[in-house]
């Protein structure tokens, strides 16, 4: 990659966005150092990891053992809810915990309206097919998520564009953040359409299985196409 990016004049960025976006923009001489470093504070680390997987684990645990679907549910919930608490005891930032207690409660709410376990998974389902469509989307129309990582660093969320090159990059970036939402959505739709309640321990294991390991996989694959280049963030 040797084409340069065109981005705003960095002191009118600075203007708009403060001495911290500034700062962050100067930080980072390429393109891809600064996806690599927004993708770090994305997946928020083991702990993230841990903490978003936990609710699964225990409404599958718990649905294995008592088959009771609202037990099982607010075991679950409780559980997220201890997570968050802790994380406010230590001051620390919740957002990953949150988001697992948001996912665990949208399952409930579609379980506890059809009294189907199953259906505790089906909005991760309809998020990855969602999600993989957007991303698809953004690639053919040129827009791939992934710039807009550049545009929080830059303080400019459209300049990346003017770069072919980096719509370029970006667009194979996204390609590889698309594809674990598709392998999720290929394995686990039929195992919900076919296996019923019968299905909601492999739901579960097919679910953190595919969830995180999949992503960190994923991520790898970014990780490695990002050090096959140095295309510039600003120009020199």
């Amino acid at each position: 990659m040797n084409q340069k990016m065109t981005t705003p004049d960095p002191s009118a960025g600075a203007a708009k966005q403060g001495p911290a976006a500034s700062a962050e923009a100067t930080a980072h001489d390429t393109v891809e150092a600064a996806i690599r470093v927004q993708l770090a504070k994305a997946f928020g680390g083991a702990r993230g990891v841990v903490e978003a997987a936990v609710p699964t684990i225990v409404f599958t645990l718990t649905w294995v053992v008592t088959s009771d679907l609202r037990q099982s549910l607010t075991i679950s919930i409780a559980a997220a809810v201890v997570l968050l608490v802790v994380r406010l005891a230590q001051r620390s930032t919740p957002q990953f915990v949150v988001n697992s207690l948001i996912g665990i409660g949208i399952g409930a709410f579609f379980a506890s309206r059809t009294g189907e376990a199953r259906d505790v998974y089906l909005p991760g389902i309809l998020y990855n097919a969602g999600y993989a469509v957007a991303m698809l989307l953004s690639i053919v129309t040129r827009w791939p998520v992934v710039g807009f990582l550049i545009g929080s660093v830059t303080g400019d969320p459209t300049g990346w564009r003017a770069d072919p090159a980096v719509v370029r990059l970006c667009s194979r970036l996204t390609w590889l953040l698309l594809a674990p939402c598709v392998i999720r959505v290929a394995v686990q739709l039929p195992v919900y359409l076919i296996g019923g309640n019968d299905a909601v321990a492999e739901l579960g294991i097919l679910k953190i299985a595919m969830g995180w390991p999949l992503q960190i996989a994923g991520l790898a694959a970014m990780v490695w196409l990002l050090t096959r280049g140095r295309t510039p963030v600003r120009p020199t």
